[in-house]
């Protein structure tokens, strides 16, 4: 299948070297279609909770031969230790991974990372040929301020060549046009076909996102018709779970069921990404790298083989790779807690709440009257804490509404983008029995009610798994489906809890210095 010249004819392929030597054309070949291999342009590896290489395994059993990958996340944790461990981890990855420098280590000042990355770092990281781009640049109100630390980091890139992602939710109008002219060329966050209308006009693409959390194809969809040369498709962040399930090839499916023909899609899932990114990676011409996959045809995309420079690495939906085993560096030094460290203040007043929508990274600033200020199942509000785990300190205490428990309490170390402890609960005990769980493994997710308990380890960094993708998507599915059953209506439950601490995306959040409104860039009282 050619892309360029939007053809379809039957071919004999030679590979030589892990490159296509030769494309000729025959009389006849089987009913099967070779595709060029499929890119997700923006996904964090660390929100997969599993390591590079095993991540890499179950991508590419769906088709994927590679991935713009932000290293933010382990980045908060350990710093540039933290990138440099994703890339030599990734060297035994099936499918290639191609890092960028993240630009805002920690998310915000607001918050307690467990480390920072200034400009010099990040200009050292990106001189690396292994540092292919500038990671969102998620400070957007700093770009609009012409932050100084901010900006050299954009103007490192930018000297040399490399690509600058953005991250800037509901930013429209005259204030999208002056974050694009900054030099940012991409956004994920759209959740709006008009927003994201906004963006193109000012000159950006746009990356449809799909992920465990947030879900926004269906809103951006008319895109892949108006405008496929403005758009790629990304995952940000795909749970274990769903993982084992499909990646990019599920949304290559979505948008040819629409009616979009398989050339445009393909041109989204592979070519657009690899030419935005300069990407070493082929696209089914010759002296191209062999990097393509075989499907059994262009309506379900059901990959029978996947090939990267010229290797089979996964045929029949199971991947052809070794397991490799991982290192684990970590940073955890949280203490144990006690119920009683969550008391929310006395008295009462207008209590500012957490309003959740499922499927959405975007929360609602709610105003309820109380008085005491309390947890109260009936109206769906439960206690949200987040827990520094870098020292010591007094945990943040709010509300939340629509996490939806009826029991229980769930908990979390990947709380983007610090990645400090949170965790939603019906009371203080069973928050304080799931927060310890946590730190006795050193990180990972959990649910628990009474002596009932499921949980995930995650010693790596307190975001990934040791272990391989089949155990690990098992274990979080496990304790996935005890939060539903302790009432939590969400699709996914975990995935959304990880964002709640995730300050630079609106309206309102909870770091482990308190409640912060994303659209005020300030710190707001729990009770007015």
């Amino acid at each position: 299948m050619d892309i360029h010249r939007r053809r379809i004819f039957p071919a004999e392929l030679t590979i030589a070297a892990g490159r296509i030597a030769r494309i000729d054309e025959i009389a006849t070949a089987p009913n099967q279609w070779i595709v060029p291999g499929l890119v997700d342009a923006h996904v964090h590896v660390e929100s997969s909770m599993l390591a590079p290489a095993e991540f890499a395994r179950v991508a590419s059993t769906h088709g994927t031969v590679a991935t713009v990958s932000d290293p933010h996340e382990i980045a908060n944790v350990l710093g540039a230790a933290g990138v440099r461990y994703m890339i030599e981890e990734s060297r035994h990855a099936a499918i290639r991974i191609f890092y960028g420098a993240p630009s805002c280590v920690p998310a915000t000042s607001f918050e307690t990372a467990g480390a920072q990355l200034d400009a010099a770092q990040v200009a050292e990281l990106l001189a690396s040929p292994e540092v292919h781009y500038l990671s969102e640049v998620m400070n957007f109100p700093g770009v609009l301020a012409g932050d100084p630390e901010l900006m050299a980091k954009i103007r490192a890139a930018q000297s040399l060549g490399k690509p600058v992602d953005g991250h800037a939710p509901q930013l429209r109008g005259e204030a999208a046009k002056h974050y694009a002219a900054a030099g940012i060329t991409t956004d994920h966050e759209c959740s709006t076909l008009e927003e994201a209308l906004d963006k193109i006009a000012a000159g950006m693409k746009i990356l449809i996102r799909e992920g465990s959390a947030a879900r926004n194809f269906a809103a951006l969809q008319p895109l892949l018709f108006s405008h496929p040369d403005s758009c790629m498709f990304c995952t940000d962040d795909a749970h274990p779970d769903a993982l084992l399930l499909g990646h990019i090839n599920q949304l290559v499916r979505r948008a040819v069921a629409a009616g979009l023909d398989p050339f445009t899609a393909l041109q989204i899932a592979s070519r657009n990404p690899v030419e935005h990114y300069q990407l070493p990676v082929g696209l089914l011409r010759v002296n191209d790298s062999a990097d393509l996959v075989i499907v059994e045809n262009l309506q379900t995309f059901r990959v029978l083989q996947t090939y990267v420079a010229g290797q089979c690495v996964a045929e029949a939906g199971v991947s052809r790779w070794p397991f490799h085993a991982p290192k684990r560096p970590n940073a955890f030094h949280a203490q144990p807690v006690s119920p009683g460290d969550f008391a929310l203040p006395s008295g009462g007043g207008s209590v500012r709440v957490i309003g959740v929508d499922d499927g959405q990274l975007v929360t609602r600033s709610e105003e309820v009257t109380m008085d005491p200020v309390r947890i109260d199942i009936e109206q769906d509000l439960l206690k949200i804490v987040v827990v520094n785990r870098y020292h010591p300190a007094p945990p943040a205490v709010g509300l939340i509404r629509n996490i939806g428990l009826k029991a229980g309490a769930i908990a979390s170390s990947v709380a983007h983008d610090s990645h400090n402890l949170v965790a939603v609960g019906t009371n203080d005990e069973d928050l304080s029995r799931a927060i310890n769980r946590l730190i006795a493994q050193s990180g990972g997710v959990c649910a628990v009610h009474g002596d009932r308990e499921q949980s995930l380890a995650l010693p790596i960094a307190g975001l990934m798994s040791d272990r391989p993708a089949e155990e690990v998507g098992a274990a979080y599915a496990a304790v996935e489906a005890f939060a539903k059953e302790l009432g939590s209506p969400l699709r996914a439950p975990l995935m959304t809890l990880s964002f709640m601490a995730l300050l630079v995306i609106p309206e309102l959040k909870l770091s482990d210095r308190g409640l912060f409104d994303g659209r005020t860039f300030a710190f707001v009282p729990l009770v007015s």
